[in-house]
């Protein structure tokens, strides 16, 4: 028996001495002058690249840089750096950001580096036209929607249980009979009335595992799904309409208001909530609504359209400022009118004023709290949109932008959108 814990001790002890692949060994950096990376306009950015390998500066390495306002770089060169480094300038008469990407090439691989300096971007405002019928189409299309009885379903998921936490997939009708959004609800054991989180979803085809960790906090949660199929299937199912059935569905029915693939995605927000203050234990308070890049964008527009929701939080949100392209500046993902100009679009461009997270930001009021956290290196979701649309908000709202992200999040700010929403709902951690 000794020798079998001796043996049991020196396995565990030994599990962290595994190697483990973690980050580059090349790195690339892009580093502005100004700690904050914000400028005033007509002010001069200077950029420090440098290529380094194991920390030490790389000799005679070959890359390629792109240096202007983002999206629309005009410097574009093919340099060999002799001692690793390059020094770079930037500067904008508007508000805006400009954008530095450098890619090295080392050994047959590419490495990328990039820096985005704000120059102004609290006088960034959008370009996209609120419709005069925008809030009575969405009204009317919500009132149509309510007039489908929700019909839910709800099955517990014992696996995904804790202690603390019930687990089940639900399901309800969304705008029209049988057509039905999929979600996973947590709640917590514990009997009482809670706070709730609706998770909205980033763009993509995806099962779902819920929201536990919240819940466990003492809040009802419920992340859904939006293409009206299960959430618990195998992966591959998901894969297979990701790449098949469902792919590219941002682009479906951008040429008639009524037919945008959004229009149901939206309404399904909607009824989300529905189900929530029906179904749920929700103490009928406080009520948030989350969720990054396209779920930004659907927090926006669950927050301008039902004022059952007393907090939102959009992070990285996409489908913001659709027709500042037109105009040559950066515009949000999924950039439909970036490659076209806008030539022959004017159905579709009309369209997009209905689905532009913009526009669902101006009806945020006075008593929803926001909370807006984007990356300034982000290449899908151009710093330039996140801050306009931030900026047209009228009610209270926080800013924390990360600014080396991409279109992803560091642990940090994670930790600090989570903080924020169990604020919001008065909950405290453990």
């Amino acid at each position: 028996m000794r020798k079998y814990f001796l043996l049991l001790f020196a396995l565990v002890a030994a599990i962290p001495l595994f190697p483990q692949i973690r980050g580059n060994n090349i790195v690339v950096t892009v580093e502005p002058d100004h700690q904050d990376w914000h400028y005033q306009t007509g002010e001069t950015a200077k950029f420090q690249v440098e290529v380094r390998r194991s920390g030490t500066l790389l000799s005679d390495v070959s890359i390629d840089y792109a240096s202007g306002p983002e999206m629309y770089q005009t410097e574009k060169k093919s340099l060999v750096l002799k001692d690793g480094t390059l020094q770079l300038r930037g500067s904008m008469l508007q508000p805006g950001f400009w954008r530095v990407d450098v890619i090295a090439h080392v050994d047959g691989k590419d490495y990328k580096g990039a820096c985005a300096a704000a120059f102004s971007p609290e006088k960034l405002q959008p370009s996209t036209v609120m419709p005069q019928d925008f809030s009575s189409f969405w009204e009317n299309a919500i009132r149509e929607a309510r007039t489908v009885d929700l019909n839910p379903t709800k099955r517990l998921l014992p696996e995904r249980c804790t202690k603390d936490v019930d687990v089940y997939e639900v399901s309800f009708n969304n705008s029209r009979w049988g057509s039905r959004t999929y979600g996973i609800l947590c709640v917590p054991v514990k009997e009482g009335r809670y706070p709730a989180l609706l998770r909205v979803p980033g763009a993509g085809v995806r099962p779902y595992g819920g929201d536990i960790y919240t819940a466990s906090q003492g809040a009802v949660t419920l992340e859904i799904g939006i293409h009206g199929i299960p959430v618990t299937m195998a992966q591959q199912v998901y894969t297979d309409l990701n790449e098949g059935a469902l792919n590219g569905y941002w682009e479906w029915g951008m040429d008639d208001r009524d037919k945008s693939y959004y229009k149901h995605v939206i309404l399904g927000c909607i009824r989300a909530i529905d189900y929530i203050e029906q179904y749920t234990s929700w103490n009928g308070k406080e009520l948030g609504v989350t969720g990054s890049s396209q779920g930004g964008f659907l927090s926006l527009a669950t927050a301008g359209l039902d004022r059952r929701v007393t907090f939102y939080a959009p992070v990285h949100a996409a489908l913001c400022d659709h027709t500042n392209s037109l105009r040559g500046i950066a515009c949000g993902w999924p950039h439909y009118f970036y490659w076209n100009k806008g030539k022959g679009k004017e159905k579709q461009i009309e369209t997009s004023r209905y689905y532009d997270g913009v526009n669902f930001a101006r009806l945020i009021t006075g008593q929803q709290h926001g909370w807006f956290s984007f990356g300034y290196c982000d290449d899908v979701v151009p710093p330039t949109t996140a801050w306009s649309t931030y900026n047209i908000v009228t009610g209270p709202k926080e800013i924390s932008p990360y600014q080396m992200t991409w279109h992803f999040w560091y642990q940090e700010q994670w930790d600090e959108w989570e903080a924020w929403l169990l604020r919001q709902m008065g909950v405290k951690t453990e």
